[in-house]
């Protein structure tokens, strides 16, 4: 990758989170001059290293608050959006972060002359139960409302050293006999990786996406929940009983546990997991892919070993069965 001389500068929304360090990562190889802007500027020390000197700067702000974002976006060329929530909690809202909060980082990209490229999801539908689905379609309508040209994609999980998906449930077999299959585990994913989608995002910046465009990533495998957990007990060497649980029992559960600091599964989870997490025929047949912004997807099998040997009961050494 060919660096750029060092007068281009990007701010990044969310950028000291799973994706986010994958795309300061790619746009610091690239160059760029970034300012990652987050709520806790103290958390994202840990970003620095990914550039140069000087390269990376951490700044306040809070998509609630459109001043600090204007002021975190002051002389940006362009800007990306990867803030979303998984669960609410507290004044982290759906309709607050996902929805409102693209909206305001949207006005001021218009106001600013700077390009906009934002993060969905695989699934958002203004028409969608899932409130996650609904804010997130909201927040595409709203981006494109202010910002015709913009480019968002849509990834499907993502996976990678820091993800919340495999990490989890190998943590959860390291400690319990079972792993649950909710909805029997037919819901289909298309597993897309971290770095690829920061690949998309470099690719979006660098003039290779079509301007007002929706672009849909994943993986070159779709597996169901059930292959994912099988294939999450082979790399941490583990055998653990998966037991089928409907989506109506799951939400019952959903309940209880939603009332956790960090809940495992909420019911908005639950709905979600009721549609297939894949790229569409549409996407595939319009050429709105990772490949036709020039990236090649990644494997599971490429990525899933060098981070979920931790899990295993002798390391990378060994993956004989518990």
């Amino acid at each position: 990758m060919t660096a750029v001389p060092d007068d281009r500068l990007v701010t990044i929304f969310g950028g000291s989170g799973f994706i986010g360090r994958h795309v300061v990562r790619a746009l610091a190889k690239r160059g760029w001059r970034i300012r990652v802007a987050v709520r806790r500027p103290d958390l994202a020390f840990h970003l620095q290293p990914l550039g140069r000197v000087g390269q990376i700067h951490a700044v306040q702000a809070n998509l609630r608050s459109e001043e600090s974002i204007a002021r975190s976006a002051e002389g940006a060329d362009a800007i990306v959006n990867l803030v979303g929530i998984l669960y609410e909690k507290g004044r982290q809202r759906f309709d607050a972060v996902q929805a409102q909060g693209a909206a305001a980082v949207a006005r001021v990209a218009r106001d600013k002359g700077a390009r906009l490229v934002h993060i969905s999801a695989i699934g958002a539908a203004p028409e969608s139960r899932s409130q996650y689905a609904r804010t997130k379609a909201a927040a595409e309508k709203a981006v494109f409302e202010h910002v015709p040209e913009a480019v968002v994609f849509r990834p499907s999980i993502a996976f990678g050293p820091e993800d919340d998906f495999f990490n989890k449930f190998a943590a959860i077999a390291r400690i319990s006999p079972v792993l649950p299959l909710i909805g029997g585990g037919k819901t289909r994913f298309q597993p897309v990786f971290a770095g690829d989608v920061a690949a998309a995002v470099d690719a979006a910046l660098e003039g290779r996406a079509k301007p007002g465009t929706i672009y849909e990533l994943g993986g070159p495998e779709v597996k169901t929940f059930e292959e994912l957990m099988l294939m999450t007990l082979a790399e941490t060497g583990r055998k653990r009983l998966l037991v089928p649980i409907p989506f109506a029992l799951a939400r019952v559960q959903a309940f209880f546990l939603e009332w956790l600091p960090k809940p495992l599964l909420t019911r908005d989870q639950v709905t979600l997991l009721q549609s297939d997490n894949v790229v569409s025929p549409e996407a595939e047949r319009e050429g709105r892919t990772l490949k036709a912004l020039g990236v090649s997807p990644t494997a599971l099998e490429a990525i899933l070993p060098t981070y979920l040997s931790r899990f295993r009961k002798a390391g990378q050494f060994s993956r004989s069965f518990a």
